[in-house]
């Protein structure tokens, strides 16, 4: 039953809208009277059934069957009460009403309410979260695009390595072919000194030295340049024949110690 602020005015409330009231009361008291009918009717249907078992059960049965006959009777001599219908009730009716409904709504309310903050809370968790789940997102296509350019420039550093692995192999092949070259030619212009030239030596002693080649030399000199860069200088042995040195000293190939005159060095051409 709902009462708007009109049916709570004394002032407002007119005969046709007591006689409204009164009608629906007596209407709802036919119908609980309607119901206390139907309800007298099942039980005197229900006819009287043989029982079984115990004296104690059928004793128990029959006192309660009294019971419920009691109790219709005196539902039925009671006649129902009709509230009196003036504006005081009406308007305490619709008070409670009012009341009980405001009261229900505003349990509804304060329900929703507690269900928005709870929705509010589990949106800005499920935010947060979301927000995470971005710069992670973000994070992932960064580090994939980086992956891809070093990808990309390995891919071209391995290129350019093959391409330096093969060049270094030309190369090392063309120097094969010019030591080759050199050493052929090293022998056929500077071969070493014959038996005539041993036999002008002074010495018995000297005659027995084993010398070197000019390409053994220029092998001795080349080697102690690469191993000791800090200390490029070789002691000059007997084994090196004297016009091969001075060949080499007057044509610039190498170079005397600057100290120490018994020690040469070969020229460093590639600095």
């Amino acid at each position: 039953m709902s009462v708007s602020n009109q049916d709570l005015d004394p002032d407002s409330t007119t005969d046709e809208d007591i006689t409204t009231a009164k009608e629906e009361l007596i209407k709802k008291c036919e119908e609980m009277w309607k119901d206390l009918e139907e309800y007298q009717n099942k039980l005197s249907l229900i006819g009287p059934e043989t029982l079984t078992g115990s004296n104690a059960q059928l004793s128990l049965l029959i006192m309660q069957v009294k019971c419920l006959t009691a109790e219709l009777s005196q539902w039925q001599k009671e006649t129902p009460e009709i509230l009196p219908l003036n504006e005081e009730v009406l308007v305490t009716l619709g008070k409670e009403e009012f009341q009980k409904l405001r009261h229900d709504l505003e349990l509804v309310l304060s329900t929703i309410q507690s269900k928005n903050e709870k929705l509010k809370e589990d949106l800005e968790r499920e935010q947060q979260w979301l927000d995470e789940q971005q710069q992670i997102f973000e994070s992932l296509i960064a580090l994939h695009n980086e992956l891809k350019h070093q990808i990309v420039t390995e891919s071209r550093s391995i290129r350019t390595f093959k391409e330096l692995k093969t060049k270094l192999h030309d190369v090392k092949e063309y120097k094969e072919k010019l030591l080759v070259t050199l050493s052929e030619f090293l022998e056929d212009h500077f071969p070493l000194p014959d038996s005539n030239v041993k036999k002008k030596r002074k010495n018995t002693q000297e005659s027995n030295i084993q010398l070197i080649t000019l390409h053994e030399m220029l092998e001795i000199l080349l080697n102690r340049l690469f191993d000791v860069p800090h200390d490029p200088y070789v002691k000059i042995s007997d084994s090196f024949w004297p016009p091969y040195i001075e060949l080499l000293l007057r044509n610039g190939i190498a170079l005397r110690h600057p100290e120490d005159p018994s020690r040469i060095r070969l020229e460093a051409f590639h600095q």
